[in-house]
């Protein structure tokens, strides 16, 4: 792949940059809740700017459906984003609206677009139709314009900025992507050993794919989150009114013969899915009818501890439990800070794993790696295709 570096060192000063970034944050109204995604981003951005380049970010919002939401907006993202780099950053409809406000960039000036989603070409299946909107997009640059894959969590998908464009224009690595990688080629070819994976989250058909390929590469997988009780029942347990996939029960019972996956031995369940609700910790084979399991509990937190003690490696993705709520967090902070405390090369895998390490105020310098792509992340990790790598490595 050329890279930023590559491209800084060939010149960018009075060149227009088209810049795919990940802005997909979580919003309460208009408010930005976890900014992580946009401080990622800036780095990139930045050298860009003190380059000389004219900077046009691309980027989506949320799953608008098929045209303009005013809650997808990009407005808030367009804020902070100017905050954080110390400089205005002008917020610009697809359009002629995006052609003058890019026509009047000056040198290390910014252009936000409006979310790419907003256009359904975006996310077409029809080649053409995507292409065009990438000709679109590449138009903005002129003619000595050029491309910067930079937005990570969007590579595994096959859209009009983030895999056509790169071949309408030199497209180049940018800092956030090329260090996603090279974080997860160490995870998937040379770990170094004992290695042990932690994965939440609600469902095992989700990490099924996932787990099969990573069962063979690991020293141990930790199992916390919904996903826990559809093993737990695989070994013969009750799980109450636990999330829980019946047909998933047989391929858990298969994965479980490989002795290397570890379960909660007991649980935080609940009357009730709510902050409120009355709560009990319970052994892992004696949850009560009724009741659904929320949480890890505390003798789980220490035995997960202990494996994790002992690791040279570390990859998380997925919550212990609802971390959302109180009394359903002590799980997820206490594996968290057993990861941090073990020493470990850890990389924690995006998505709600990356938003609990900030809403749960744990040290995000504490990890050697925090992902802002959750599904692409896991999706290298099971070995797949990622379009937005693969055009890049053309």
């Amino acid at each position: 792949m050329k890279t930023l570096d590559d491209l800084l060192g060939e010149g960018v000063s009075g060149r227009t940059v088209l810049v795919r970034s990940d802005l997909n944050v979580p919003l309460d109204g208009s408010r930005i809740t976890d900014d992580g995604r946009i401080r990622a981003s800036v780095p990139t951005l930045q050298k860009l700017r003190e380059a000389g380049a004219r900077v046009v970010v691309t980027a989506h919002l949320g799953r608008p459906k098929g045209g303009p939401e005013p809650k997808y907006s990009l407005a808030p993202v367009a804020g902070r984003l100017g905050e954080l780099l110390g400089a205005e950053v002008t917020l610009a409809e697809h359009g002629d609206e995006a052609q003058a406000a890019v026509g009047a960039l000056a040198d290390g000036g910014v252009v936000l677009l409006e979310n790419i989603r907003f256009d359904p070409r975006e996310t077409s299946k029809n080649d053409d139709e995507r292409a065009a909107l990438a000709h679109e997009l590449a138009a903005l640059t002129g003619a000595s314009g050029a491309f910067v894959s930079d937005g990570f969590g969007v590579v595994h998908r096959k859209q009009a900025s983030v895999y056509d464009v790169a071949q309408d224009l030199p497209a180049y690595a940018g800092g956030l992507v090329l260090t996603e990688v090279e974080v997860l080629r160490r995870l998937t070819e040379s770990p170094e050993r004992p290695y042990a994976v932690v994965l939440g989250g609600s469902k095992v058909s989700d990490k099924l794919a996932v787990i099969e390929a990573l069962l063979p590469k690991v020293d141990a997988l930790l199992v916390g989150g919904g996903m826990c009780f559809t093993f737990l029942a695989a070994q013969g347990y009750g799980v109450g009114d636990s999330l829980l996939e019946r047909d998933q029960i047989d391929t858990c019972r298969k994965l479980l013969e490989t002795g290397k996956i570890v379960l909660p031995s007991d649980v935080v369940v609940a009357d009730d899915f709510s902050a409120e609700a009355k709560t009990q910790t319970v052994a892992a084979d004696a949850i009560p009818d009724g009741w659904k399991g929320l949480d890890i509990g505390p003798d789980s937190v220490g035995a997960f501890a202990e494996v994790l003690a002992g690791a040279a490696t570390v990859f998380w993705n997925g919550p212990m439990g609802v971390f959302e709520l109180a009394p359903f967090a002590e799980g997820t902070r206490g594996v968290a800070r057993a990861i941090v405390d073990s020493g470990a090369y850890s990389v924690v895998g995006g998505g709600d794993s990356a938003a609990a390490v900030r809403a749960l105020g744990l040290p995000e310098d504490g990890f050697s790696h925090i992902s802002t792509g959750g599904g692409a992340s896991l999706e290298y990790l099971e070995g797949k295709s990622l379009p937005g790598i693969a055009v890049l490595e053309k």
